[in-house]
């Protein structure tokens, strides 16, 4: 494996030029089922090596935007400790007006992902594209526990969540109906993308988990359940979220990878390398993402930092 991210040239994976920050979390603390996606972030990462770097729908090279590969999020001492330091690496990037990506992991990791862009970014949008709900307050006591993942964000942003198709009873007291998309419902209403994106704010962070695709594609998850998004519907959404809306950052998690079945693998290596392409697309796509950051700094400046954030 090389240093660099896909194993892009040196000059456009310094962190001075590169527009695209990658944090891989490489955290399974939590997990209830399968173990393993710790190693997913390594899985995804030589899988990018193996990839094509011109993409054929949108005809860009989207490395050519320079990605830059930070060190890995490693602290385990605690669900609560990982997903302050999550927190904090994430916001460390932002402020230095970078597309900040997140690679887990499982979706624990997400709680501290979305708090920092909740922090940046005002009026923030969390789009959460799942097979579960991840709508618990606790579970096996922490409020930090992958069942957790987007419960601080329904309380704090406006989260729209997308092909569920698995839950607690409890978590039909905490979700939002007019914004839960579930599965089935999906599966025979395609009217589901234009709503659900109607429902967004301008500033949108996605937290992807792999398990919302269909086990047929995406075997290689921690929890699979059936009945899931294929390829090219999920495809279709995305690029319609990033043309119509200002995605700030995005999370990709619960890679759960098998020696034995790499295509796993190479479809999170395809998804993020295509979600990078539809962000920057455009000539004046970062502009956009400008934008926002700068128009943030009056919400920045209500934070409270100590001496120790090391900014």
């Amino acid at each position: 494996m090389t240093n660099t991210y896909a194993g892009i040239p040196d000059e456009l994976a310094k962190l001075e030029q590169a527009k695209i920050v990658l944090i891989p979390v490489p955290y399974d603390g939590t997990s209830t089922w399968q173990k393993g996606s710790d190693k997913g972030p390594k899985a995804f990462l030589e899988a990018s090596e193996n990839m094509e770097l011109y993409d054929i729908e949108t005809g860009t090279e989207v490395y050519h935007q320079g990605v830059f590969l930070a060190d890995a999020v490693t602290e385990n001492a605690s669900p609560e400790t990982m997903v302050e330091a999550v927190h904090q690496a994430t916001k460390t990037y932002i402020k230095k007006n970078k597309f900040v990506t997140i690679f887990g992991g499982e979706h624990s990791v997400s709680i501290g992902t979305i708090r920092a862009f909740n922090e940046m970014f005002p009026s923030l949008t969390v789009l959460h594209i799942d097979a579960h709900a991840d709508l618990r307050k606790e579970y096996e006591g922490s409020a930090c526990n992958h069942a957790c993942a987007v419960y601080e964000a329904s309380q704090n942003t406006n989260l729209i969540q997308v092909g569920i198709r698995s839950m607690d009873i409890m978590e039909k007291t905490v979700m939002d109906e007019e914004k839960m998309y579930f599965a089935h419902n999906m599966a025979v209403d395609d009217s589901w993308m234009d709503s659900a994106i109607d429902q967004m704010t301008d500033n949108v962070f996605i937290t992807f988990d792999l398990d919302a695709f269909d086990p047929s594609i995406m075997p290689s998850t921690g929890t699979p359940e059936p009945g899931g998004l294929l390829w090219y519907e999920t495809l279709d959404f995305l690029k319609q979220v990033f043309e119509e809306k200002n995605v700030v950052g995005f999370d990709i998690v619960e890679l759960c990878p098998d020696e034995k079945e790499k295509s796993s693998d190479f479809l999170a290596a395809k998804l993020y390398y295509k979600m990078l392409s539809y962000k920057f697309m455009n000539d004046d796509a970062g502009d956009d993402y400008d934008n926002a950051y700068n128009n943030s700094e009056q919400k920045k400046n209500t934070l409270k930092f100590t001496d120790d954030d090391n900014y």
